[in-house]
């Protein structure tokens, strides 16, 4: 723009203008148009007029506009044209940001912006007063997941939708309140010191532009963005292993495992192909990995064997684990575990993986182990995103928190979640990645919204030395996990060196059910869920590979 006004000046003294150039639309990006709106005034062919009337500019090469420096054109160029184009260089340097939401005003309500939609965020946005707070939600994704019985919708016990709850159902002010909205994008930073979040839309193709990116105000912050799964660096995984996160990596997964299915049928495969294809390998002996292989057992025993005849006794699942499954269960629980696991066919493993290459995995020891499908599930660990926050951080990388779940020495700015980890200075340990943990931050940092409410301290700003009231405490209500035949475990203890109920069987499994059923957050997806469950009882899983 700098560069437009220079010449707009020049021409006005010989009574020309650039007129004819405005008009004509711009096909070149954003930033540069500076430039090429320059060049073409000047070009000698087309506007020669124009440079004979301008007695303080010489001739110039346009190609010297486009080399950073022009400093490299000593002899031929424009009084004090390096300052001007280092100018425009920086601004074309600099991310384009569209218009956004900017900072709150006198009279309106104070706006509170939350990044991401799982477990933490949905109850604290379910939680929130929006009568007395706007808010703004941000996420890569338009729904929560339902984790615990996400592992049952990869081989069809649970349809997808079961386990996704909209999150314009869980806060209905972000669908209906005029200045409270959901965008979907991604967090790429945040300025503590003006109150921004910067954003970036990923469109495939829709906008025009892309990425997107816009900066959205806010006087509170609530990061919840989650984390990531852990590959300890490990070449391979990411490229050749199915995580299971997200409600994508279920279907993923299901498409992968009914693929294999139908392709080990094929005519003329041989039978080291077919067993490779069959071989379905999950690393991890979490609760995740276990009720995953448990589903996966079940689902071989009662369905592939009466749909799959030709292939029955090819099919295996292996689980492996550096250490023991289920570490954090009483070592009762273990044991059942580990019996129950084998004798419905699964195979234990114990090794670390080294490498993970397209049709097999390779141990630290030497092993060699092929595999069709690869489920890996070895915990979670900090965002690339929560890395590059300039914030305090607490052990294992997470987002540093007080006894409040605020961010110390920067104002405004609290963390729930996954993401977040008190720091050393409180005394506290750092809480598992567990649901449960996650939900209860959230229903505190609602409480916590609250009387910040009640004393006015909305506004950005504003809540500095308020009375918060009493800090967060975790107390750990137990652990269930599934391990398929209509078995699981249920762990009452509140530490794994604490004296409690441990429970394992039928019995298990039923309080299982009903306590994830009434866990379930709409009475919408409750009744797909009982209803998931009868047909699956009845009928059987689906085994229709749609996509």
């Amino acid at each position: 723009m700098v560069l437009s006004r220079i010449a707009k000046n020049g021409l006005r003294r010989s009574g020309s203008t650039f007129n004819k150039h405005s008009h004509q639309k711009n096909p070149y990006p954003q930033g540069a148009s500076t430039y090429k709106s320059f060049i073409q005034s000047f070009n000698p062919a087309t506007t020669n007029a124009y440079v004979l009337n301008l007695p303080h500019i010489q001739r110039v090469n346009p190609m010297t506009f486009w080399s950073r420096g022009i400093s490299t054109t000593p002899q031929r160029q424009f009084p004090s044209a390096e300052r001007v184009v280092e100018e425009s260089d920086l601004e074309c340097d600099e991310p384009s940001f569209w218009p956004g939401l900017e900072a709150t005003k006198p009279g309106e309500k104070p706006r509170v912006v939350v990044l991401g939609t799982g477990w933490a965020s949905c109850r604290f946005l379910k939680g929130l007063d929006t009568k007395v707070y706007d808010v703004v939600c941000i996420s890569p994704r338009n729904h929560m997941v339902f984790t615990p019985l996400l592992a049952s919708t990869c081989v069809g016990t649970l349809e997808f939708r079961s386990v996704a709850e909209p999150i314009s159902m869980i806060q209905t002010a972000l669908a209906k309140d005029p200045n409270s909205y959901f965008y979907l994008a991604s967090c790429t930073g945040v300025d503590t010191n003006k109150h921004e979040v910067f954003c970036e839309t990923v469109n495939h193709g829709e906008l025009p532009h892309e990425p997107y990116q816009f900066r959205v105000a806010y006087d509170k912050l609530v990061i919840a963005v989650g984390a990531e799964p852990l590959t300890f660096g490990i070449k391979g995984v990411k490229e050749h292993a199915f995580f299971l996160r997200e409600v994508n990596h279920a279907q993923e997964i299901r498409k992968k495992l009914l693929l294999n299915l139908m392709l080990s049928e094929k005519p003329g495969i041989s039978d080291e192909e077919k067993k490779r294809l069959l071989h379905c390998v999950v690393i991890g002996g979490g609760p995740t990995g276990v009720e995953f292989s448990g589903e996966l057992s079940d689902f071989i025993i009662r369905d592939v064997r009466d749909r799959y005849a030709h292939i029955k006794d090819d099919i295996k699942v292996t689980l492996i684990e550096a250490n023991e499954i289920l570490s954090s269960f009483d070592f009762g629980l273990q044991t059942y575990a580990t019996k129950h696991l084998t004798k419905c066919g699964v195979r234990l493993m114990r090794g670390v993986v080294k490498e993970v290459l397209p049709e097999k995995i390779v141990l630290s020891d030497g092993t060699d182990v092929p595999y069709g499908l690869l489920v890996w599930s070895t915990g979670v660990g900090p965002s690339e995103f929560v890395k590059s926050l300039d914030l305090p951080k607490a052990p294992g990388g997470r987002i540093g928190v007080d006894g409040w779940m605020r961010v110390p020495s920067v104002e405004d700015v609290f963390a729930v979640g996954d993401c977040a980890g008190f720091l050393e200075q409180t005394g506290k340990p750092v809480l598992p990645a567990l649901a449960q943990v996650a939900e209860r931050e959230g229903k505190y940092l609602v409480e916590l919204f609250d009387r910040i409410g009640k004393q006015n301290g909305g506004k950005a700003w504003s809540a500095k030395d308020m009375s918060l009231g009493d800090p967060f405490v975790y107390k750990h209500l137990g652990s269930m996990a599934t391990v398929g035949r209509y078995k699981a475990l249920v762990d009452l203890r509140q530490s794994k060196d604490a004296r409690g109920i441990s429970l394992a069987g039928f019995l298990s499994w039923f309080i299982w059910r009903s306590a994830y059923l009434t866990r379930v957050i709409s009475w919408r997806n409750r009744f797909y869920v009982a209803v998931n469950w009868a047909t699956t009882l009845v009928f059987g899983r689906d085994n229709s590979r749609i996509g």
